[in-house]
């Protein structure tokens, strides 16, 4: 890597708010995000030099564009900073963090914000499923579906049953862990959730079919939320650090990264891989090349990943594609208990996708605040034991969009 970039600091706005219902907009939401993020760093607005929106679809939610117009609207001192929205389906908050480091690692900035958000409750179910749909390629594909992702989800559940073979038991254990995490995140949408015995199985009463073989607690939240990340060079942070009486490698910073793309299509992306031991070989180097731009040789010298979990097969894909294990046996670190909270290799500590919950923009910048959080022993109740270096992996659309981060302290 070039330049090192740091995380100062940041902000998460409770998933489990509707902001429609509290008669706010996507602006009060931005505002609230940027001002928390601006306040926990401990910097002052005027320091910020640039600013990157991470957004999805606001447009369709909302009928609200050019996001970066809102650092001037919520902060008199941002009013002429040059901003951008960044879009890459559920991958679009890892694109605005990647716009931010760049322009760090060339030296035209010190002091980047990073702003991820999605406001989604104000319309029905099934209006929601079809804007979300525009990350598929409309007219190709799921286009007959009522819910367009879970059909797509299931398309990837049954290629990898018909490769490796996959047992629904060790789907239902990855909602039940990561339901588990979320109920004790106090910013987790689900964390007031009950579950009644049984619904974690292929009880179709307890936990119905939304499509094929993806059920109601296989899936990941419909949220409104934002998240917010101040990122600075090395000169930055080390006066940032020597005004608060810190080293320099207290501060958290992202140590590697991984970016690759796939044809839109998932049928061209199967058919790409259909000799390959995994089925999504350019995720899989993704985190490779994340981890090796990091100094790291295999994943399991990491301390555990934020992962995406749209489905949990989506999860279930995650861990063989890291390299936790060997392909098609991801079911083995499931078994094991590796992943759990207490497991060697904790996977989703927040609760993830399926119980923090989902604000599409917002989760890319949302895994690297948890992870810059966990590293600095500042994950609470979510802390997990020895943290150092963390993981992110961020999917947009049917793995279209594919980035991942290493987050760590230290040298």
């Amino acid at each position: 890597m070039g330049q090192p970039v740091y995380i100062l600091g940041g902000s998460q706005t409770d998933f489990a708010r509707n902001w429609a219902r509290e008669d706010l907009d996507i602006f009060a939401m931005f505002a609230e995000a940027l001002t928390a993020g601006v306040t926990n760093a401990g910097i002052e607005p005027a320091q910020i030099e640039v600013g990157h929106v991470g957004n999805f679809v606001g447009d369709l939610f909302t009928g609200q564009g050019l996001l970066g117009g809102f650092f001037g609207e919520a902060m008199e001192d941002l009013a002429c900073i040059p901003s951008a929205r960044h879009e890459a389906a559920c991958a679009s908050g890892s694109m605005a963090i990647l716009a931010a480091m760049r322009d760090i690692e060339a030296g035209h900035y010190g002091v980047a914000c990073v702003l991820g958000l999605e406001l989604m409750r104000n319309v029905n179910g099934r209006t929601g499923a079809s804007h979300l749909g525009a990350a598929r390629w409309l007219g190709r594909e799921a286009d007959q579906a009522d819910f367009p992702w879970p059909h797509l989800f299931d398309r990837i559940a049954r290629e990898y049953d018909t490769r490796h073979g996959l047992r629904s038991e060790h789907l239902h254990s990855i909602a039940r862990t990561n339901f588990d995490n979320a109920s004790r995140n106090p910013l987790a949408q689900t964390r007031n959730w009950t579950f009644p015995p049984g619904c974690f199985s292929d009880d179709d009463t307890l936990n119905p079919v939304i499509d094929g073989s993806v059920r109601k607690f296989d899936c990941g939240q419909i949220t409104d939320g934002a998240a917010c990340v101040i990122l600075a060079s090395e000169k930055m942070a080390r006066a940032h650090a020597a005004k608060r009486g810190l080293h320099l490698n207290d501060l958290p910073r992202i140590k590697g990264w991984g970016h690759h793309s796939a044809p839109l299509l998932l049928e061209t992306k199967l058919k790409r891989s259909s000799d390959a031991p995994l089925m999504f070989p350019h995720a899989a180097a993704t985190i490779q090349d994340a981890l090796h731009r990091a100094g790291f040789e295999h994943v399991s010298q990491l301390d555990g990943m934020e992962t995406h979990d749209c489905f949990t097969i989506t999860e279930y894909m995650a861990i063989d594609h890291s390299g936790l294990t060997a392909p098609g046996e991801s079911w083995k670190a499931i078994e094991e208990g590796r992943i759990a909270c207490d497991g060697d290799f904790p996977i989703n500590p927040s609760g993830g996708l399926i119980g923090l919950g989902h604000p599409v923009g917002a989760t890319g910048v949302r895994m690297l605040l948890d992870c810059a959080r966990q590293v600095t022993g500042d994950a609470g109740a979510c802390q997990i034991d020895n943290a150092r270096n963390l993981l992110t992996f961020n999917v947009g659309g049917s793995t279209t969009t594919c980035a991942s981060f290493v987050v760590g302290t230290g040298r």
